[in-house]
């Protein structure tokens, strides 16, 4: 087991959880409900100790955090195999909860909230198994066996990231990952599992080719019963509705706060309420404030503030509805 962290890396001196790169505070936003952070690469973190990364998302009310691990991209190159990475992060939540109790006795707790059964976030870190598309060609039957073996997990609750990258960093061909996404959703259909969707298109292709396609192939397939994230949102109405009309949730994360976002945040405004999800994708794209740092669990508060913020102003419900929607939508998904 790693040595136990000390509780002098977390800054609390103040009160807050995170400071700007000129040392001034960022308040973090007051959640109205339990926050849902459902899709959060602990595995991928360089800059934040893991464990400590789910302190600080419980102290700012993260009450569910879903973490996508990959049978090849995570097992073996970074861990030998599928148990040992189980383990792994078994032992981050073990570290978490003894910070966390040091964190009490120095009068730093996470926020209570009235009238709503949510667990300890050290009982609901999760986790979903997929293989990323960048590695849908190293997608053989070995690749299968340490994704079953993943996906038998007590903390799994989905398949997932999988999907279509038409991106510039991508160059598998279309038809070995159109091959891989098939295969994922037969597996996910098998298991009576959700599934978590990464659907990037082309750099400046207005007619969003890898959306489209993947909405055929869900078609041919079938969305599994369990239900669909389409996670990382960035695009706009129509491809949210395109994907909101098969039944698919819809996960904002930390480009929704971004400035010229305002198509993605039209999108926040006009998803149906029953599709609504908050996400990280850490430790990609921190959210305003923070953009440009390492981003984590925790800032999926910003996320859902900004959420909540758009939707109100746009007629569309009060913040504590939003707040409520996004966490009973990310429980009924992933919930085991």
């Amino acid at each position: 087991m790693s040595d136990p962290i000390a509780l002098d890396d977390l800054t609390l001196a103040d009160g807050e959880l995170f400071h700007d790169r000129k040392g001034a505070p960022c308040p973090i936003p007051t959640p109205l409900a339990p926050l849902a952070d459902t899709h959060g690469h602990l595995t991928s973190l360089r800059e934040h100790d893991p464990a400590m990364a789910i302190v600080r998302a419980a102290l700012a009310g993260v009450r569910l955090l879903v973490v996508p691990v990959d049978p090849i991209d995570d097992v073996p190159r970074r861990w030998g195999s599928a148990g040992e990475l189980l383990e792994w992060i078994d032992e981050q939540v073990e570290l978490a909860g003894a910070c966390l109790e040091e964190c009490a006795e120095r009068g730093f707790e996470p926020p209570a909230f009235e009238g709503c059964d949510a667990p300890d976030l050290l009982d609901n870190v999760r986790i979903v198994a997929g293989a990323h598309p960048y590695g849908a060609e190293s997608f053989d039957d070995d690749a299968m066996a340490r994704l079953r073996e993943l996906l038998a997990s007590p903390r799994c609750v989905g398949v997932g990231e999988f999907g279509l990258d038409y991106g510039p960093y991508n160059k598998v061909p279309y038809q070995i990952q159109e091959e891989a996404f098939r295969r994922h959703l037969r597996l996910a259909n098998e298991l009576g599992l959700p599934v978590q969707l990464h659907i990037r298109d082309a750099v400046g292709d207005v007619r969003c080719g890898a959306h489209r396609d993947a909405a055929r192939i869900l078609a041919e397939e079938g969305v599994p019963e369990a239900g669909c994230d389409l996670h990382c949102f960035t695009s706009g109405i129509k491809v949210l509705e395109s994907f909101t009309r098969i039944d698919c949730h819809i996960a904002f994360g930390g480009a929704v706060t971004f400035q010229r976002s305002d198509d993605i945040r039209e999108a926040a405004t006009f998803c149906a309420e029953r599709y609504l999800l908050t996400e990280t994708d850490s430790p990609y794209m921190a959210p305003v404030p923070l953009r440009g740092e390492e981003c984590e669990p925790a800032m999926v508060a910003f996320t859902a503030a900004t959420v909540a913020d758009v939707r109100e102003k746009g007629g569309r419900g009060t913040r504590q509805a939003t707040y409520d929607a996004c966490w009973r939508n990310a429980c009924a998904l992933f919930s085991r």
